[in-house]
């Protein structure tokens, strides 16, 4: 079986020697860039990269120009790595399609289960399977999604919290069970991260974005008009 690419980006050598020991371990092919111009020109050459950890403090091109570029051709996830536990910078990165928010220091331990968590999630939607709702339509196999007709671009995150909600239609979906469904590890950050994607996508499903009601003292679910 092929490894998967894994682009590695941080100014710290040191930094991205102990993540690429970890993720070799674990059988990813890593790639290392120490700025975000030399990412993206990795980015470019090699083309089937699965994944890109993204330090946010970098020389020449930081981390939050190089997620808007990456953004701009490819949804591929990206987990963004940072100094600080700001909460304005965390928003900022999912606003942005981050897909991961990881604050230094941090175990590698986590980092590579996030990883993991990550592509199995990507694996699984791998099926030839379309979901339709409402004039909503998700193609999983092509990792696309057209709203009557129209199609709109989520990040991965926000993909696979949509084919959560339509794979439980009309179902009352906690906001612990999403964590563990859709981020599918131990979540040890705050539950409102969902809050922040059911926003961000209900903005993006143009007139749609009702569907997905707020179930009170419980969490959302997503329900097609009759």
């Amino acid at each position: 079986m092929e490894r998967l690419k894994i682009l590695v980006v941080d100014d710290e050598a040191r930094m991205r020697k102990l993540v690429k020991d970890f993720l070799s371990k674990s059988g990813y092919d890593v790639l290392e860039a120490g700025d975000g111009s030399q990412a993206m020109d990795i980015f470019f050459e090699e083309k089937d990269i699965a994944l890109v950890i993204l330090d946010v403090m970098m020389p020449k091109m930081d981390g939050w120009e190089t997620c808007r570029e990456i953004r701009s051709y490819s949804k591929v996830p990206i987990i963004m790595l940072t100094a600080k536990s700001d909460e304005k910078d965390e928003l900022l990165g999912f606003q942005l399609g981050v897909d991961e928010y990881i604050s230094k220091p941090f175990s590698p331990k986590i980092l590579v289960a996030r990883v993991e968590a990550i592509l199995r999630r990507t694996n699984v939607n791998a099926g030839e399977e379309i979901l339709e709702v409402g004039g909503i339509v998700v193609d999983k196999s092509a990792h696309s999604v057209t709203i009557d007709g129209e199609p709109i671009e989520l990040s991965f995150k926000e993909f696979e919290l949509l084919v959560y909600f339509m794979e439980n239609k009309g179902i009352a979906l906690s906001r612990e069970k999403i964590l563990n469904s859709v981020w599918n590890y131990d979540y040890f950050g705050d539950a409102r991260t969902i809050d922040t994607h059911v926003k961000k996508l209900r903005s993006k499903m143009k007139g749609k974005g009702d569907l997905i009601k707020t179930v009170w003292g419980i969490g959302y679910k997503l329900e097609e008009r009759l």
